[in-house]
């Protein structure tokens, strides 16, 4: 199903219509578009994977070495207890938060949003956005991740993003949407300008 939206041009050009799907994100404005939606790369799990699999590790020696007798019951049900604690700490939170942290590039902002309870946002136009650049040491050129700079005026100033996947690719990205919203925004101006042909 389509939802069909219909908006008057400023100068009186007559109506423009914009098409909105069912599985269209509601928090963005009409006409706005999503472009890139990404999470951190995957190289942000790899200490958490690595610190579950020793906490595993442990908790197997641990049940081995627990001398049997009448305490041994208890004494390893404890051990699965940390075991489990320490997982969920070290482990599972780790890739929640690496799931909820979500950057977005649309045709009109960049937007940030990260936190697994309490969710924070952050949204930028395209029209304050002045440099984007990246870099990338040797182990993300490996890897095919960097580190995204964004510089913007306002209160935001330089906005560094580490560990974005495809990093180059979306470095040019952003750059060619802030390109193309300044076109957008010169061209709006321009028709402003027209004088009212009544």
């Amino acid at each position: 199903m389509v939802i069909s939206y219909a908006k008057s041009a400023p100068w009186g050009g007559g109506r423009k219509s914009y098409d909105v799907g069912m599985g269209h994100d509601r928090s963005l404005v009409v006409g706005e578009q999503s472009v890139e939606a990404l999470h951190p790369h995957w190289k942000t799990l790899v200490g958490p994977v690595l610190a579950g699999i020793v906490i595993v590790a442990a908790l197997l020696a641990g049940e081995v070495l627990i001398p049997s007798g009448r305490d041994a019951a208890v004494e390893r049900l404890a051990a699965a207890v940390v075991a489990v604690v320490l997982l969920m700490w070290g482990l599972t939170f780790p890739v929640l938060r690496w799931r909820t942290t979500r950057y977005e590039l649309t045709t009109r902002r960049m937007r940030l949003r990260t936190g697994v309870i309490a969710r924070t946002g952050s949204d930028i136009p395209l029209s304050r956005i002045t440099d984007v650049s990246f870099r990338k040491t040797p182990l993300d050129r490996l890897l095919g991740c960097g580190t995204l700079v964004v510089e913007s005026a306002g209160e935001h100033a330089e906005i560094v993003l580490p560990k974005v996947p495809h990093v180059e690719r979306i470095s040019s990205t952003l750059f060619q949407l802030v390109e193309d919203e300044r076109l957008r925004a010169a061209a709006t101006v321009q028709d402003d300008r027209r004088p009212d042909p009544r």
